[in-house]
């Protein structure tokens, strides 16, 4: 009997520890590491990875939201927490947590000088995100006189960072736009601090920055999302990483199906021969794609691929069994590898990230 009783996902503590090293190890040793935890920690556990990583004395964290970081707040997380795309509602929630906003256009600068300056603050940090060329979030290089304007006409707030975000920094054929973005970032910031009079932290590089233009671009910190758990977008380095997560579960139930008889909802399949399937408790609402169903994606039972046959369920999959020799209770691995994990994105016309995050909460986490 295997020792996996129900579905679950692994996190490996030992594998994310050898990526956040793996990282450090193409910085130069001042340079700090921000680590990216939003959307659950990709898909993990925020809660579990931050711990963790708060012990290896990463520098900082990185959320999408304030939510996200308040939970990490409330379970006594200490580590500054950048939050890159703050909704104005959430401002005075930011602050009550020791939170730092990145600040991006002038309505929400506006916004958060207004909440600091009402709840008495004094050097509260926040960060300035530029935009030079992912058109995302960000100011425009044009606007640096009006942002120093602002900051110097109040003191509650104080720039703890200046940043910005490569488009294609995996893609060596953008190479040109990336250097361009890097020269855009250094001359809007060289800028900033001219005319504000001290030098906040810079920072630009993500995973395939990191691993792509490190020579270039370190700065003072660089952020790590994907990369710590076990992905870049470059097969050669996603090979020098280890797999954090692994998302394994059960066989419920063996059926013996005869020819002609249908799996699943809507008949999508019908059996042509007789045939054995097993019945797997997971399904799209725990993130298994539907577009993995009808033969598209498969599980790993004994070792041998398992084809999904008929439409992914919400809560359940059905794969064929017919030429394995397993039995009701046996292990069931979804993937627990880099390899998989991509095998199955590509199956799906989708990438690793989506699959990664895709992992419901509902899905017991468990830490190898």
């Amino acid at each position: 009997m295997s020792q996996v009783q129900e579905t679950i996902l692994e996190i490996d503590l030992k594998a994310l520890q050898y990526n956040f090293e793996y990282i450090r190890s193409k910085l130069d040793s001042d340079t700090k590491v921000l680590a990216v935890v939003k959307a659950f920690g990709y898909g993990g556990s925020a809660v579990i990875v931050a711990n963790f990583l708060e012990q290896l004395q990463v520098n900082y964290f990185a959320v999408a939201y304030a939510h996200e970081g308040i939970s990490l707040r409330n379970v006594g997380v200490k580590t500054p927490i950048l939050v890159l795309h703050p909704q104005i509602v959430n401002f005075e929630s930011i602050i009550d947590h020791h939170l730092e906003p990145n600040l991006y256009n002038a309505r929400v600068l506006n916004a958060f000088i207004a909440v600091a300056e009402a709840k008495k603050q004094e050097n509260y940090p926040i960060h300035i995100k530029f935009n030079t060329g992912l058109n995302r979030l960000g100011f425009w290089e044009d606007d640096v006189n009006h942002i120093v304007g602002k900051l110097k006409e109040t003191s509650s707030i104080h720039v703890r960072s200046l940043f910005s975000h490569l488009a294609a920094s995996e893609d060596i054929n953008e190479r040109e736009f990336t250097e361009a973005q890097i020269t855009s970032f250094l001359k809007t910031a060289s800028e900033f601090v001219e005319k504000i009079g001290y030098r906040p932290m810079l920072h630009q590089l993500n995973t395939s920055g990191i691993l792509n233009y490190a020579d270039k671009a370190q700065f003072d910190m660089v952020r790590a999302g994907i990369g710590l758990y076990g992905f870049a977008n470059d097969q050669q380095f996603t090979a020098q990483l280890k797999n954090v997560f692994a998302l394994k579960s059960i066989i419920s139930q063996i059926h013996m199906i005869e020819p002609n008889e249908s799996v699943g909802y809507n008949r999508a399949f019908k059996a042509d021969n007789y045939m054995k399937t097993a019945t797997i408790p997971i399904g799209h609402a725990d993130g298994i794609h539907r577009a993995l169903g009808n033969g598209k994606g498969y599980v790993t039972i004994l070792g041998l691929k398992a084809p999904i046959i008929g439409n992914v369920c919400m809560d359940m999959i059905m794969v064929n069994v017919t030429e394995i020799n397993c039995k009701e209770g046996d292990e069931v691995i979804i993937f627990d590898d880099q390899q998989t994990l991509n095998d199955l994105a590509e199956k799906a016309h989708t990438i690793s990230y989506e699959l990664l995050t895709a992992v419901s909460q509902r899905v017991k986490r468990i830490v190898k």
